[in-house]
């Protein structure tokens, strides 16, 4: 773990502990960099080569060229820049093609935008998180703008066959974007061999700061601004956040090694042995989607009848952090839209916590879960008896 002390952090999906080394990279940006990337004197030039360097780490981390990498302030604004850019490329389309299992803040933008007129086409999930491709197909007409989907469920962890479904969408002459939020770092992305037009991706999401995320704009594709201003080449204006981009381009480095020393398998592994020990634990829970392919640190684990918001405040008090999925709804009274796409009903919704792991995590901490675990379930049952 990273600076938590007895603390076990298994939230990992909603945000990421701050890698050492981006921490040093920030406090010596901000001693040393905080001159204005646009001014000339040498504290700006000194300013813009750091970022400069930073956009060609995050490009090598995704299989991009420097110039395709749009700095943002976060995923969210990648996603919604994607999207709103999209539709102003194809002034005389008005279809959007996407899933019902997106983040919230995908879903909130397409709502805004069928309540401006535009069709939007929500494609339904199965038992396991997974798309079916026919639906995809044959969804897709001549007004069609975009698709868009996520590479891997924050709540889930299934990933989605990103390369499939962009190819579809480059056989139709269709735009086709991927929120990467959950999915960059932590699988191995090309997006030289992987046809997507459009990659969103959060820093805080791969051990970077919050309040940095980047666009992916293939080369080609003249993606206009929502924000004005001279700032990334026209693209995205305002004064580049120089500290969250130096600490995304470390984060990005820092991914890059992990993916190549295949870190996830240790993660994976961890994941397994705490599925396994509480399905046999408690032989009436289950693990969401355990038959799809998943992120190697994301288990959403339905435990029948029980309380996940009083579990996960007991857990809490015994210094172990999880959630009940997206850490931007889990304040809502709405059981997760997720779940209930893949079948699962409101109870089970209900009753289901999401442990997210890291890189960082070790298998100490999945013992503390384990050990701690049936006390508090055993007192939730008797509260609810």
């Amino acid at each position: 773990m990273i600076a938590t002390n007895t603390i076990v952090y298994l939230d990992n999906n909603s945000t990421t502990a701050i890698a050492p080394e981006c921490m040093a990279a920030v406090a010596a940006s901000l001693q040393d960099n905080f001159g204005n990337p646009s001014s000339k004197h040498r504290l700006g030039e000194a300013a813009k080569l750091k970022v400069l360097a930073a956009r060609a780490q995050v490009a090598a981390l995704v299989g991009a060229t420097s110039p395709e990498i749009v700095f943002t302030s976060s995923g969210t604004e990648a996603i919604h820049h994607a999207i709103l850019g999209a539709l102003a490329l194809c002034p005389d389309k008005s279809h959007i093609i996407t899933s019902v299992v997106e983040h919230p803040s995908q879903l909130a933008l397409l709502q805004h935008l069928e309540g401006q007129g535009k069709r939007i086409t929500y494609l339904p999930v199965n038992t396991c998180g997974q798309l079916n491709f026919d639906d995809l197909s044959n969804a897709i007409t001549s007004d069609t703008a975009l698709i868009s989907l996520m590479w891997a469920n924050n709540e889930t962890g299934a990933l989605f066959p990103i390369a499939k479904a962009a190819q579809i969408a480059a056989e139709k002459g269709v735009l086709f974007h991927t929120d990467a939020v959950q999915a960059v770092g932590k699988v191995a992305i090309d997006l030289s061999q992987v046809p997507v037009d459009f990659l969103s991706l959060s820093g805080h999401k791969l051990h970077a700061t919050k309040g940095i995320g980047a666009l992916f704009v293939r080369k080609g594709r003249k993606l206009p601004p929502v924000l004005f201003g001279h700032q990334e080449r026209g693209r995205r204006g305002g004064t580049e956040n120089v500290p969250g981009i130096i600490a995304l381009g470390v984060a990005a480095e820092l991914a890059m090694t992990e993916l190549k020393l295949q870190s996830e398998a240790r993660v994976a592994a961890l994941r397994d042995s705490l599925e396994q020990k509480i399905l046999a634990l408690f032989p009436w829970s289950s693990v969401n989607g355990a038959a799809s392919e998943r992120l190697a640190g994301t288990s959403s684990i339905c435990f029948g009848g029980i309380d996940a918001d009083l579990l996960i405040t007991k857990l809490d008090k015994a210094e172990i952090c999880v959630s009940a999925g997206a850490a931007c709804t889990s304040t809502g009274t709405e059981p997760s839209h997720v779940l209930l796409a893949m079948g699962l009903s409101p109870e089970q919704a209900a009753a289901t916590i999401r442990f997210s792991l890291s890189r960082y995590t070790k298998m100490e901490e999945i013992d503390r879960v384990i050990e701690v675990l049936p006390e508090l379930i055993d007192n939730l049952l008797a509260e609810a008896a």
